[in-house]
């Protein structure tokens, strides 16, 4: 999400980002624990992309303190969320607050200010709580679920998505990143009845403990297995070959190429919109920021 962000940031669009709060590791699962607040590193990161705030400014907000002392492992920005939210008494206010002050474009929601854990049942019947233990046991997915019940969406993150002209879904981890904001009740509904193109940005390469030998139309019957079959109306792959040497690199992680099956996908009933969006300078495989940010805008204003 902070990638596709920090493109879209300088567009002239209006801009919300809905932001899980599943995480529980780290810094943010130490934070949770001890203070019963939602997790606040993916909100962190996305402060930071959608930030106009002085590079040094930023850098103390992303800092994250050396092993060997009190604060070892925390990052500055999750104590600034967890301190805010003390303050005001409410995460969403905490957000809207430090985002006053780092100058931040658009509006950032977390998905709930309901402190939430997941957990996911696995296709040999097994149950793992956590999102950071989900991918360890390297075991076949069957769906994901929060806890406690009922979760309550922030009403503003449902209205957003009811008034969007689209709704993307960007890429990351799918069981355990994409799906928590998307399982919650009311966002699943008002995915499927928003009249915006939903946009799923679909991952390059698969990845290990939980989309292994996953294919671009596997990854949207996920989705559509947890939230109902009319809630992705479109996908973007990228449809250049990935060098060799980075998919080397990849293989010692057990990730490879996502396969983009266009049978499949068309079978679905999905509008293909391919086109190389890749920052081919890393050996690292990250979406490059002004190619998908320019490719997304484009479907709001054909004239781009």
């Amino acid at each position: 999400m902070p990638v596709l962000l920090r493109g879209l940031k300088d567009l002239p669009i209006d801009l919300t980002a809905l932001v899980t709060v599943a995480d529980d590791g780290g810094s943010t699962g130490r934070l949770r624990n001890e203070m019963a607040i939602p997790a606040p590193g993916d909100i962190r990161n996305v402060i930071a992309a959608l930030s106009d705030a002085e590079p040094m400014l930023l850098e103390l907000f992303q800092h994250r303190f050396a092993v060997g002392n009190g604060l070892s492992g925390h990052s500055m920005g999750n104590l600034l969320l967890a301190a805010m939210t003390s303050v005001t008494g409410n995460f969403f206010t905490g957000i809207q607050e430090i985002s006053r002050v780092l100058n931040v474009k658009g509006e950032i929601y977390p998905i709930s200010n309901d402190n939430m854990s997941l957990h996911a049942k696995m296709a040999d019947g097994s149950i793992i709580s956590g999102e950071s233990n989900i991918p360890l046991v390297n075991k076949k997915i069957e769906k994901v679920y929060l806890s406690p019940q009922p979760v309550e969406p922030l009403p503003n993150a449902v209205d957003a998505i009811k008034n969007a002209d689209l709704v993307v879904v960007s890429p990351g981890s799918l069981y355990t990143s994409i799906l928590p904001n998307m399982i919650i009740p009311h966002i699943d509904v008002a995915l499927s009845e928003t009249k915006a193109n939903v946009v799923y940005v679909c991952n390059v390469m698969t990845q290990a403990g939980e989309t292994t030998g996953y294919t671009a139309s596997d990854h949207v019957q996920a989705i559509r297995n947890h939230i109902g079959g009319n809630c992705i109306d479109s996908v973007v792959v990228h449809n250049e070959p990935i060098s060799p040497h980075v998919r080397q690199i990849y293989a010692e992680e057990n990730a490879s190429p996502v396969i983009y099956d266009t049978e499949r996908l068309l079978g679905m009933g999905l509008q293909i919109i391919e086109g190389d969006i890749i920052d081919s300078s890393r050996t690292t495989l990250r979406h490059d920021t002004k190619k998908i940010a320019n490719l997304l805008y484009s479907l709001i204003d054909p004239t781009v």
